[in-house]
């Protein structure tokens, strides 16, 4: 064999192992994204369920917790594999968790289910004027006599989604407003129910 045809077959040898490494790299790369939404996903459907079972959704937080249960065998499954030669496989498994919270928070206050009851200290010059806001905006307001008598407590029961806006149209009225959001079930027969 020549020494031209030596020099490329040596060549062709070591371009076939060098992709076959780098194609292995790249795999661990793609498994260590895998691993982290993977683990993105169930934190996020974990934080989802326990806020939706916390509003009465029972149903709906059993069929999740099935999903999160099969994404968590199968993600754990791969981390587990060989975990001592592959580290990062641990740091993407903890940073899909980190993620996942966060995501899943993001998802709850996007989606903003229930209902709050806001307490609204307000000074009682404005009593009808923010009244009248809350009952133009479709919600019923319960007048609550207080001891002091220049403030007036202001008692409304809303749906999450519109708490921020009904917020900002009282803040705009009284800037020194205090309000107080709670979260609001109606209780009737030893059922729990949304109101």
């Amino acid at each position: 064999m020549s020494a031209k045809k030596l020099f490329f077959h040596k060549f062709f040898i070591f371009l076939h192992f060098y992709y076959i490494i780098l194609l292995g790299e790249i795999m661990n790369i793609i498994l260590y994204f895998i691993i982290f939404i993977s683990k993105t996903i169930e934190l996020a459907l974990g934080t989802l369920r326990i806020i939706v079972i916390a509003n009465g959704r029972k149903i709906f937080g059993a069929i999740l917790q099935g999903v999160i249960a099969i994404v968590w065998m199968c993600i754990t499954g791969v981390v587990i594999v060989n975990i001592t030669k592959d580290p990062f496989k641990i740091v993407a498994f903890a940073l899909g968790s980190a993620f996942g919270s966060y995501v899943g928070s993001m998802i709850e206050e996007k989606m903003a289910i229930g209902n709050n009851m806001l307490i609204i200290v307000i000074k009682k010059e404005l009593e009808e004027k923010i009244i009248s806001i809350i009952k133009n905006n479709g919600y019923k307001v319960t007048n609550v006599e207080g001891c002091d008598k220049e403030k007036s407590i202001l008692v409304v029961v809303l749906t999450r989604k519109d708490r921020k806006r009904i917020v900002n149209l009282i803040r705009n009225e009284d800037k020194d407003v205090t309000i107080i959001a709670n979260n609001a079930f109606k209780l009737n027969n030893k059922k729990r129910h949304n109101v």
